[in-house]
């Protein structure tokens, strides 16, 4: 009994002090009069996602991104493309071979030069890259939905002379005693 009140007894203390805590780490910095992502970001990226996955290309517009519409239709466009043309391959063989197969004298193959096993083994081909053109085109939307998310992320972030690499001229002698010589340095910024 003992260990039971004790258990809802740190239990209580848990939520009392967790209702005193900040709800999350943002709110903490918010109320120090720390920027977080959520106070300067306008937009947001679960939401880009989701306009992504609803209608590709809606979440590039939401990011502003338009220029990036071509690619995301050009490729649905293109793996629509090839997806037809095996289906109708695959559908066309496989009659063929249906045709040469049955009993029926009335069937006709359209392919009358290629035999048996050709005309199986063709339409499994053709099967088998519809199959997986479906495949690379649900990659291609599961990364559209990605590039989408990160790229709202990113859509904010600060470069400026601050962050940035830059190269430049040095000379440096390897001892007292040597001829200096004459390279490129690359200075990374790390005051701010």
């Amino acid at each position: 009994m003992r260990v039971f009140l004790l258990f809802f007894a740190l239990a209580f203390f848990n939520k009392i002090q967790a209702q005193n805590e900040p709800t999350s780490s943002l709110e903490g910095l918010e109320n120090q009069g720390i920027e977080s992502f959520k106070t300067v970001s306008k937009i947001d990226p679960k939401k880009a996602a989701v306009f992504a996955a609803v209608l590709p290309g809606l979440g590039k517009i939401y990011n502003k991104q338009p220029w990036k519409l071509p690619i995301v239709y050009g490729g649905f466009i293109l793996f629509g493309h090839y997806l037809k043309v095996n289906n109708d391959f695959f559908h066309a063989f496989k009659n063929a071979y249906l045709a040469e197969t049955d009993a029926d004298p009335n069937t006709i193959n359209p392919f009358p030069r290629f035999s048996e096993s050709t005309l199986k083994r063709n339409a499994e081909s053709f099967r088998r890259n519809r199959d997986l053109v479906m495949i690379f085109m649900s990659i291609f939307y599961l990364v559209n939905i990605a590039e989408t998310h990160i790229a709202a992320h990113l859509r904010e972030f600060n470069v400026n002379d601050d962050l940035a690499i830059r190269i430049v001229p040095s000379s440096t002698s390897i001892s007292s005693y040597s001829t200096k010589s004459i390279g490129l340095s690359i200075v990374i910024p790390l005051n701010k």
